[in-house]
């Protein structure tokens, strides 16, 4: 590791100092932890498409509706979930309307929203893929863990997670 500039050394300037020991190993751990996760979900969404032909992007969308009240949201939520633009969600949902998957329709809580909605062979196409997650999600992590670590690591990163995502129905 470089060493760290004079000037930069703690007490010299309060703001700017070097990290300490303890600084780095805590930025050594998060890095372990989220680059393994990146990998890792990388690795069980592989699965996924290997088993299901659905892209990741597919097969948050449909997750994302398979688990929404009456199996529909609206768009801007789901776009949400995603992390995409509007047009990127248009994209995702225009690929999942053209093979059947999900069609769109106005919302009757109010007719300028439009949700997307799984069609009877999106909600097959969906369980199926979830079934294939949790079947990669016991091989690749629980087994190596143990349900107990898994769900103590679970209930660690739901303590901290800054956005719970909640989801509304309509009222």
């Amino acid at each position: 590791m470089a060493e760290c500039p004079e000037k930069t050394r703690a007490g010299d300037d309060g703001d700017a100092r070097c990290p300490t020991p303890e600084d780095l190993a805590l930025l050594e751990q998060w890095d372990v932890l989220q680059s393994g996760m990146r990998r890792l979900t990388d690795q069980l969404l592989d699965d996924v498409e290997a088993t299901t032909d659905l892209a990741p992007s597919s097969f948050r969308a449909l997750w994302f509706l398979l688990t929404a009240p009456e199996h529909a949201a609206p768009m801007n939520q789901l776009a949400a979930t995603l992390g995409f633009t509007t047009a990127g969600t248009t994209k995702v949902a225009d690929r999942l309307a053209e093979a059947g998957l999900l069609e769109r329709h106005p919302s009757p809580c109010d007719r300028r929203v439009t949700l997307a909605r799984l069609t009877e062979p999106g909600l097959a196409a969906a369980v199926t893929a979830a079934l294939t997650l949790a079947d990669a999600l016991r091989k690749r992590v629980v087994g190596p863990l143990g349900a107990q670590s898994f769900a103590s690591l679970v209930d660690g990163v739901g303590t901290v997670d800054p956005t719970p995502g909640a989801r509304r129905g309509c009222p």
